[in-house]
């Protein structure tokens, strides 16, 4: 096996990243430092098993949203190399956020974007929320209505509203994310959306927004008028 520690000290990730600072290292060496160590019986290095960690999800981005699971199917990696990395990614992910706590009253379709895209720009299912906010529009808390599959989440009223109800809640904020990385609203969140509203209306309940998360960029549907 070509190890790591065999080869010249300046090209050695650690000793790379000692001498010249964290952002001279490529990705996969720096995944390298993550895995440390090679797999003896395929004799890769640790740093081939970064490459093809790569090579087969395509990315960082891609990589943060891998499954332990997932993660155990690539030769060398074990739950607690996966464990190590899934660590590495969710700190990346708390290190994006803002906090939208409790009480905090809500301000801008930007700020819950500013939230919530640490937490769901990687995910590769669609995750939709629903934020409850009382009366002077401050935070009640967050409800998770449902995890769908790549392309689409099943969203009925009587599933979103029933914590609305429960908690009293006077206004409601809907997020979702679309795995593609694309913000676009499709046909079915516009229908979705249209329904909630008039659920919403009939209950006596406020929908300020509904939110779009995508890879880099967000749509406000408040923002762009299509609330009606």
């Amino acid at each position: 096996m070509n190890r790591i520690k065999d080869w010249p000290e300046a090209e050695r990730p650690r000793e790379k990243l000692l001498d010249r600072g964290a952002a001279a290292l490529s990705e996969a060496e720096l995944l390298a430092l993550i895995i440390r160590n090679g797999n003896a019986s395929t004799k890769t290095s640790a740093l081939d098993m970064a490459r093809a960690l790569l090579a087969r999800f395509g990315g960082l981005r891609e990589l943060a949203g891998v499954s332990t699971a997932e993660f155990c199917r690539q030769p060398g990696i074990g739950p607690a190399k996966a464990a190590e990395l899934q660590a590495v990614f969710e700190i990346g992910r708390r290190l994006r956020q803002t906090t939208l706590a409790r009480g905090h009253r809500y301000g801008s379709s930007r700020e819950v974007f500013d939230h919530y895209h640490g937490q769901l720009a990687d995910y590769r299912r669609e995750v939709f929320l629903t934020l409850l906010l009382d009366a002077k529009n401050r935070i009640i808390r967050e409800e998770r209505i449902s995890e769908g599959s790549l392309t689409a989440s099943i969203v009925h009223p009587r599933e979103v509203f029933n914590p609305v109800i429960k908690e009293s809640a006077a206004a409601v904020i809907f997020i979702h994310n679309h795995p593609s990385g694309d913000p676009s609203p499709s046909s079915e969140d516009l229908e979705i959306t249209r329904r909630l509203k008039e659920a919403g209306e009939l209950l006596g309940v406020r929908v300020l927004d509904h939110i779009i998360i995508g890879a880099q960029d967000y749509v406000s549907f408040a923002d762009r008028g299509l609330l009606g």
